[in-house]
């Protein structure tokens, strides 16, 4: 394992480094590929990590462009292969935080089939719901003394998330499903709370971060577990909200 601090705006920081794999600390507003959305980008994760190393990288996994995190790619295309199949075969935990409006319940299970995301990315997908799953526990709230919706004050939480499936959008989708949209959420969230935050804390993110990566190592069988943190302007925000830093990802099994 390798840890490293980027030496310039241009590098990613790595949190895990082998022969045949590296995972990186996205921040939020980078595309990990050229997108037909976002045409006018100019900067990508895939071309940003392959000069930094000097050699070819194969993303195995997509974060959305807002959200940052931990975000793994391969070295070698068996590799690539491999663990592609683990994304998608769900044997790969992921952990998420995310600030959301209002207070869920301290844990539970958001179980909602989603349609396929048709856009650019997707333009003939296969719109018939599938089955879609989220856990999720609360790890700390805030009322804010500022009227936004019909009450005087504004309620926030601040979530692990788990998604057991890997539907496009799944967590933004999910938390807007049961009412609790993700600050910063500009498709499916509120854009007075989105806007409350830009103004009262500077913060002008989607709040959805990849905090952790759990894989089994296609070379040797072991496990690998990544941490990142959330990005500046996420862990500036819990600090003036007086939010502890957020624990390990706890073995949570609600079945």
């Amino acid at each position: 394992m390798n840890a490293a601090t980027p030496a310039s705006t241009d590098e990613l920081p790595i949190l895990y480094q082998d022969d045949a794999i590296v995972v990186v600390n996205k921040p939020s507003g980078l595309l990990v590929h050229r997108s037909p959305i976002d045409r006018h980008e100019t900067r990508f994760a895939v071309q940003l990590l392959r000069d930094q190393l000097g050699r070819h990288v194969f993303p195995v996994h997509r974060l959305d462009k807002g959200t940052s995190g931990a975000l793994a790619f391969a070295l070698d295309k068996a590799t690539a292969t491999a663990l592609a199949e683990q994304f998608a075969g769900k044997q790969v935990r992921k952990t998420y935080v995310a600030v959301v409006r209002g207070w869920p319940p301290p844990v539970g299970v958001i179980d909602h089939p989603l349609e396929a995301v048709r856009d650019a990315y997707a333009p003939t997908a296969d719109c018939t719901p599938k089955p879609c799953r989220t856990v999720y526990r609360t790890l700390a709230t805030v009322e804010l003394p500022v009227r936004v919706d019909r009450y005087p004050t504004s309620r926030y939480a601040l979530l692990e998330l788990e998604p057991e499936t890997g539907r496009r959008h799944q967590l933004r989708r999910h938390l807007a499903h049961v009412s609790h949209p993700i600050v910063g959420d500009s498709t499916y969230g509120k854009g007075r709370h989105n806007r409350l935050f830009a103004e009262r804390y500077g913060v002008r993110r989607l709040l959805l971060a990849c905090v952790g990566l759990e894989f089994a190592h296609p070379s040797t069988g072991a496990t690998v577990r990544v941490q990142a943190n959330a990005g500046p302007e996420f862990e500036a925000l819990r600090r003036q909200l007086q939010w502890t830093a957020v624990p390990p990802p706890a073995a949570t099994n609600l079945s």
